[in-house]
């Protein structure tokens, strides 16, 4: 199989020429008033989710290794003990590939990567929780560093209700959810953008080498609460005694990678303009092409030959990201 190269674009509209195998990130404007329905992107599958397929063609590696320091069944009644479902082993590879590393109250799972995690245009990884639903939502912090010792916290934010406790099995709104790991439904990751972090000290956000995972535990009682980046508590299911409480850890997929961000051997000139764009996308090639678009649960939404210059019409399509593909070329081209 040949190799590809990640590349990330973002203009204002103009034409962009390309001679390297490449993804192309790309901007699809809507009209504001279709974004503004939810403070931040609702659960899988609805319109402006953020969420990514297990079978996206985006992923470039996945976590190769993991160290887990268990957390209780219940925080409140440490006595009982603490969760033992699941191995090591289980939050490594692909996600649904083997079985679930279960964290329990205030658990901690730190993943290491065959190559380091870059930033790129768009999410840079994205991590799987095991829920059976779009509602029943198990949340933990994500931390990145690029060196195993100091970690770098993404700003979790949670608007769900505080007055009355979520059960074991109760439900949360994934709209009011920001930056935390668990947001989506098996099968689909939550995604984090490196680039949030980038005012951040003592990590290298084009070498982070280590993910760390810290369970929320869900309760309301300011004893044993998790709290947001504004001090705010956060409210998942509770108590959860059991030996698969706590978040679930699948897998974490890796987006952008050192080693797919380099350059390859250059082979045919691709243009792809305007970006970001609306209605109307653009393609042109030295050589006529096949070419194949997909979106992110891995479905053909349109396919067929770019001859010279090829003109897609995407009025219709969902806001999310698709994937364009470039016959042998190994081209993908994103659109948000």
């Amino acid at each position: 199989m040949r190799s590809c190269s990640l590349m990330v674009l973002e203009s204002g509209g103009g034409i962009f020429t390309f001679t390297m195998r490449t993804i192309f990130i790309l901007i699809f404007i809507f009209p504001i008033a279709l974004i503004l329905h939810a403070q931040f992107p609702p659960a899988a599958g609805l319109p402006g989710s953020t969420a990514i397929h297990m079978d996206s063609v985006q992923w470039v590696t996945w976590a190769n290794n993991c160290i887990v320091q268990r957390g209780f069944l219940n925080i409140a009644n440490q006595s009982i003990g603490t969760v033992n479902s699941g191995t090591e082993q289980d939050a490594c590879g692909m996600a649904s590939e083997g079985g679930l590393l279960s964290l329990g109250d205030g658990g901690i799972a730190i993943l290491q990567f065959p190559v380091p995690i870059s930033n790129g245009l768009g999410p840079d990884f994205a991590i799987f929780e095991n829920s059976f639903n779009h509602t029943f939502l198990e949340l933990a912090f994500v931390e990145v560093s690029s060196d195993g010792q100091n970690f770098v916290r993404f700003p979790a934010i949670s608007n769900n209700d505080t007055s009355v406790q979520i059960g074991p099995f109760g439900a949360s709104d994934a709209s009011k959810i920001h930056n935390l790991a668990g947001k989506y439904r098996a099968g689909y990751g939550t995604p984090f953008d490196l680039e949030e972090l980038k005012d951040s000290t003592n990590i290298d956000i084009e070498n982070i080498t280590h993910v760390r995972l810290i369970d929320v535990v869900g309760s309301i009682l300011p004893d044993y609460c998790s709290r947001d980046s504004r001090g705010i508590i956060i409210n998942d299911p509770w108590t959860t005694p059991f030996n698969e409480g706590g978040f679930d850890l699948d897998a974490v997929g890796v987006i952008h990678s050192a080693q797919s961000s380099a350059t390859s051997q250059i082979e045919n000139n691709i243009a792809v303009f305007p970006n970001p764009f609306a209605a109307v996308l653009t393609i042109e090639s030295e050589a006529a092409e096949n070419y194949a678009i997909y979106n992110m649960n891995g479905q053909l939404i349109q396919s067929g030959i770019v001859s010279s210059k090829t003109t897609l019409d995407s009025s219709n399509w969902q806001i999310g990201i698709y994937v364009l593909r470039i016959a042998e070329k190994s081209i993908k081209i994103v659109k948000k």
